[in-house]
């Protein structure tokens, strides 16, 4: 890769990467969730039950 020739770049290279496997890592937690919810769907609801009453009781 081109990119890591010059040292001024490793970090754009770094960063790629670094989103990269973020973005990966966020599309597993997502499909995880989902799993979760078909497994255990009245768990499930009630867990979205409670954050929902946290986001209401919440003061900004």
């Amino acid at each position: 890769m081109p990119d890591q020739e010059e040292p001024g770049n490793r970090r754009v290279v770094d960063d790629r990467e670094r989103r990269r496997r973020r973005a990966q890592f966020l599309r597993e937690l997502n499909e995880a969730r989902a799993l979760r919810e078909r497994v255990q769907p009245r768990r499930a609801r009630a867990a979205r039950m409670r954050q929902a009453m946290r986001m209401r009781t919440f003061r900004w």
